[in-house]
């Protein structure tokens, strides 16, 4: 009895801390806190180097905030990253005609907030578009969205647009649900509701976004069950993250960091190519910008090729022209300004400025930018030209440039779409001027005629015709300077699979899981 009763006391004591174990074993992971023998991951922390502006899409088109709304909503068409155009929230599609286009809808695709797709929601979305100061350049060659019954629009524009698939790809033509999107008012930017593979949960303004699994997600439930968007504004404190374990992926690994990364035994750099194009603009309204010789003398002034080799470590490629060469009706033939200072002095003198000017160049915190501008600063200080350096806060920054209250500024632009309209009529058209992405506040009226034969044109010879003419024109003109096509990178854990670069910048992480 007595042996008994000590084998139930002893047996009793190892189940106490067979148990304790086991909560141990089972307590919920901190980011990637080893559980047990093996860690348990269900969070992916991605740094990127600004917070999003908004989380409504029709509200802004900066990369920050479109990396983030990427994973809350989707698109009527998508983009895969090899550019593909795919069916999306629409199924199929049929044009009917020159300005006439049949979209039919999924059925049975959620929201978050657990209402239906339907056609009234495109319809909402796409009008909500066009009243936007924002985005309403993407798609204002829609006259009208008339819904046919709950599960199919018809689509027609004002004129023929050919790249109209190719636009309703772009992450700013999200849809989003009408019931969401009037019970939250002006907040609606701070509380998004999509059909994405995530759902918003919380917003750290200036510090993370963080996104929930959405299960009801029509694709099937993402792999992972929390993504936090961290902002972290220093490059080399996002490579720092990765190293801790902090992060799993960072985005933009800065140049001076990229082999510390490949070289870490825990880590991987993933690199791709980009639609990015990075330029210096100059407002085009504005004394000395508004004439044309000082615009030439400032290009000439600026070596292109120090900035590649000095800040970027070799990774760019230097742009002829503002589309880069993996956009349709790219001008190949096209030739970059040289690094020449006797030719930008001539020019400044020719047009009343032998002595110089004062001026000051805009950028945000961003250190490549930074970087860039100190560069620029040097090199058009030996003609004269005394530039004073501003840094200013992202949302600042964007606001301020769109009004147009700046002298200079460094800024770059991703043809999201492939399609030169995209690139070509947002910075350039006149009608774009300020926010749309006209900040140079450039103006000329045969380029303003040529893109709109470009966009209106179905026949993609005819098109090409006009996109080319328009750049040479345009880079004649000098309305800004182009510096570089760019390629694109992230620094991930080793343990992070499926991630895929899409060269528009907009990364999905539906497929990401990890080892």
């Amino acid at each position: 009895m007595i042996k008994n009763k000590k084998f139930i006391m002893i047996l009793s004591a190892i189940m106490v801390f067979a148990l304790v174990l086991s909560a141990c074993g089972t307590k919920p992971a901190e980011e990637g806190e080893p559980t047990g023998d093996k860690a348990v991951k269900d969070t992916l922390v991605i740094a990127q180097g600004a917070d999003a502006k908004s989380l409504d899409p029709h509200a802004t088109n900066d990369q920050p905030s479109s990396r983030v709304s990427k994973q809350i909503y989707n698109t009527l068409v998508e983009s895969t990253v090899d550019m593909e155009l795919v069916p999306g929230l629409a199924e199929s599609w049929n044009q009917v005609d020159e300005t006439t286009w049949e979209f039919n809808i999924r059925k049975g695709v959620k929201f978050h907030n657990g209402e239906e797709l339907k056609a009234s929601d495109v319809k909402f979305s796409i009008d909500r578009m066009l009243a936007s100061k924002k985005v309403a350049h993407i798609v204002e060659a829609i006259d009208s969205v008339e819904v046919i019954d709950d599960y199919k629009v018809i689509i027609k524009t004002k004129e023929p647009f050919g790249p109209l698939l190719a636009h309703l790809s772009h992450t700013a033509t999200s849809i989003v649900n009408e019931k969401a999107v009037t019970e939250a008012g002006e907040n609606y930017g701070q509380n998004p509701v999509g059909t994405g593979p995530f759902k918003f949960v919380s917003w750290e303004a200036g510090d993370k976004i963080t996104l929930e699994r959405f299960d009801d997600y029509y694709k099937g439930p993402a792999n992972v069950k929390t993504v936090v968007f961290r902002n972290i504004t220093e490059g080399t404190n996002r490579t720092i993250g990765l190293e801790t374990g902090e992060l799993d992926i960072a985005y933009e690994i800065e140049p001076i960091d990229k082999d510390r990364v490949a070289n870490h035994e825990k880590l991987q750099l993933i690199e791709g190519p980009s639609l990015s194009m990075a330029y210096i603009g100059m407002n085009n309204q504005k004394e000395p910008f508004n004439n044309e010789k000082v615009r030439k003398a400032i290009n000439y002034a600026i070596n292109v090729d120090d900035i590649i080799t000095a800040v970027l470590n070799g990774a760019g490629q230097k742009a002829n022209s503002p589309i880069g060469p993996r956009v349709f009706a790219h001008n190949d033939a096209l030739k970059p300004y040289e690094y020449d200072p006797a030719k930008a002095k001539e020019l400044l003198k020719e047009a009343g400025y032998e002595n110089g000017f004062q001026t000051t160049i805009w950028t945000n915190d961003n250190p490549v930018r930074m970087q860039i501008a100190q560069i620029v600063q040097a090199q058009l200080k030996e003609i004269g030209i005394d530039v004073a350096i501003e840094p200013l806060e992202w949302g600042s920054y964007l606001e301020r440039t769109a009004k147009g209250e700046h002298d200079m500024f460094i800024l770059g632009w991703v043809t999201v779409t492939a399609d030169p309209d995209y690139g070509l009529y947002a910075l350039y058209h006149s009608s774009q001027h300020g926010g749309a992405g006209n900040r140079n506040f450039y103006t000329n009226e045969e380029v303003d005629k040529l893109l709109e034969e470009g966009r209106t044109a179905i026949d993609p010879e005819k098109r090409t015709e006009a996109y080319k003419k328009a750049q040479e024109i345009i880079v004649n003109d000098a309305p800004d300077v182009l510096l570089y096509y760019g390629t694109q990178n992230v620094g991930a854990q080793k343990s992070v699979k499926g991630f895929e670069l899409h060269p528009a910048g907009h990364h999905s992480v539906y497929g990401v899981s990890f080892e």
